[in-house]
């Protein structure tokens, strides 16, 4: 990355247009979008794929402005210059998460506001006593696949797991399907060759759902939305689904598995477990400031001439949320980049009108997740080097490697 020489405007500098996947996988979010800001000011030039270009926007004020003026900036992926063109290929890997989908996600206006009811809805209707029993109920039962061996691998036996089979069973599906799942999404938020089918997958076991519930309605997320009468399709309710388990589960694993690492490694939290004042909530948050699950969030669609954060954008370009870069622009933390304990000012959900309606589920299968490994794993320590995934848009944590007093033992 070039930067511009003294007296040069950041939003003229000349330089590498740096992959997003490269920026995602860096070891200091930090120390990079400082860097991108030296040299293109809060609004920064990111490669998605070979040939393929969009904005970063890394400044807090300035991904304010692209959620919540929808007449500027679209989520319709229709508006894509890009994809109008035909520089994305259809078979792009970034297609899953970039292409229009006729839902919630890809809409604007009165429609995005018709399709966001049913989940607005169905969230609410979410008995939170029960939902916390089945997810203590699932947290043990993974637990007990494991605690006998004295070592795990906390994401791929247990946050993977406990996220989908808590999701799964609000939604209607049982376990099997829900582990089939698993390796659907797994392939459509990695971006790559095999996005495109993991992506066919997923919406097959969810249709089988849906034509399940239709002929014999459960108590389910499944059975609500079929009901609903703001949804006017099986394709409606198809796409309300993949919202709710798409953005739900790597979210959620990666918000598992963070604070996991977080209270195993950080001296603020690591006292907890003997005893000190911070806890899982302080830490869930903490996450959600430095390493929000969705480093990156696409995307949102210019559809004038205009300028943001010094930046010409023309109609048609994609912009991209920098929701981790923007809880660590220097603008808004004048002293330094700590947060004071109990601020939940972040952009973890991002904002506007499409910020995450999951955030009270969210937090509560987070943090029954994380209690019960601290609780249920005596003398747990980390016992090697974590990795994080590749994606564009999440750093979520590849493996966890820990180790902890089997039952039976002298120590136990």
């Amino acid at each position: 990355m070039t930067i511009p020489p003294s007296g040069c405007p950041a939003h003229t500098a000349p330089g590498r247009v740096v992959p997003l996947s490269e920026i995602t996988a860096s070891a200091s979010l930090p120390d990079t979008y400082d860097r991108l800001r030296e040299v293109w000011g809060p609004v920064a030039r990111a490669e998605l794929e070979p040939g393929v270009n969009a904005w970063l926007v890394t400044g807090h004020q300035e991904v304010l402005k692209l959620v919540r003026d929808e007449h500027i900036f679209s989520r319709d992926a229709r508006n894509w210059k890009d994809w109008q063109n035909g520089v994305v290929r259809p078979d792009s890997g970034l297609g899953p998460m970039m292409f229009y989908r006729d839902n919630v996600i890809g809409a604007d206006g009165p429609e995005h506001r018709r399709l966001r009811r049913p989940l607005d809805d169905a969230l609410a209707c979410v008995d939170q006593r029960q939902m916390r029993r089945a997810v203590e109920r699932t947290c043990r039962e993974r637990i007990a696949a494991f605690r006998h061996h004295g070592q795990a691998d906390l994401v791929s036996e247990y946050s993977q797991s406990v996220a989908l089979l808590a999701l799964a069973e609000m939604s209607g599906l049982n376990p099997q399907e829900g582990q089939e799942l698993l390796a659907a999404l797994a392939k459509l938020f990695g971006s790559a060759e095999d996005a495109q089918e993991g992506n066919r997958r997923f919406e097959s076991i969810l249709e089988r759902l849906i034509h399940a519930r239709q002929a014999a309605p459960k108590e389910d997320l499944a059975s609500f939305l079929v009901r609903h009468d703001d949804l006017r399709s099986d394709a409606e309710v198809l796409q309300s689904l993949v919202v709710l388990i798409s953005a739900g589960q790597q979210t959620l694993s990666a918000w598992i598995s963070r604070t996991l690492w977080l209270m195993l490694t950080d001296a603020r939290f690591e006292s907890r477990l003997r005893g000190g004042r911070l806890g899982v909530d302080e830490a869930l948050d903490d996450v959600l400031w430095r390493d929000p699950p969705m480093t990156h969030m696409p995307a949102r669609y210019a559809l004038i001439d205009t300028e943001l954060g010094g930046q010409q954008i023309a109609r048609g370009d994609a912009l991209i949320l920098g929701l981790a870069a923007a809880n660590s622009d220097p603008r808004i933390h004048p002293e330094g980049v700590e947060r004071e304990i109990g601020n939940r000012s972040h952009l973890g959900w991002s904002a506007g009108q499409h910020r995450c309606p999951g955030e009270t589920p969210a937090r509560l299968i987070a943090r029954t997740a994380v209690e019960q490994a601290l609780h249920g794993l005596p003398g747990i320590t980390l016992t090697g080097p974590v990795s994080t995934a590749p994606s564009p848009w999440m750093r979520h944590l590849a493996s966890l490697p820990v180790q902890f007093t089997p039952p039976g033992s002298p120590t136990a």
